[in-house]
């Protein structure tokens, strides 16, 4: 047997650690309150594309189809400053702070970027958009780091 790929065993974080793991689902549901659940989609499917997480890619796709998210706005998520035409400046903005927030080490968040954002945004809606962002990137770092699986969703 070829063990150069073989899977390690990784833990399940949400029976290992499970007042971590309420607490992060409380955070989560927190961070979505008021917002477009397409919106809400769309961030975390961008943050998932940037953290490479194919568990949460997977995830958040599906839910935003069943919501009636469109197979065109979907495929163009990755590209979106390519496609602008595709999102409303709402989303835009949202995605450059998504980007800008998961890549946070490369280069912070830009004043140009938060202004964007800032100025399409309510104060409130600002404050969720920056705590969903937050609650993808934890939810994309704790699938990475115990080896989630692409499709594997038991919700």
């Amino acid at each position: 047997m070829n063990t150069t790929h073989a899977k390690t065993h990784r833990l399940e974080f949400a029976q290992s650690a499970p007042k971590a793991f309420r607490a992060l689902i409380a955070f989560d549901a927190a961070a979505r309150e008021g917002l477009d659940p397409a919106l809400v989609e769309l961030i975390q499917i961008r943050a998932s594309h940037l953290n490479h997480c194919a568990y949460c890619l997977h995830m958040h796709t599906n839910d935003a189809r069943k919501a009636g998210e469109s197979e065109d706005r979907l495929h163009m998520v990755a590209v979106w400053r390519e496609a602008r035409h595709f999102f409303t400046e709402r989303e835009q903005a949202a995605l450059a702070l998504t980007e800008a927030m998961t890549l946070v080490a490369d280069a912070g968040v830009p004043d140009d970027v938060y202004e964007q954002a800032a100025s399409r945004f309510e104060e409130r809606e600002l404050a969720q958009v920056l705590a969903l962002i937050c609650a993808i990137n934890t939810w994309n770092r704790v699938a990475l780091s115990t080896g989630k699986v692409a499709g594997t969703d038991e919700r």
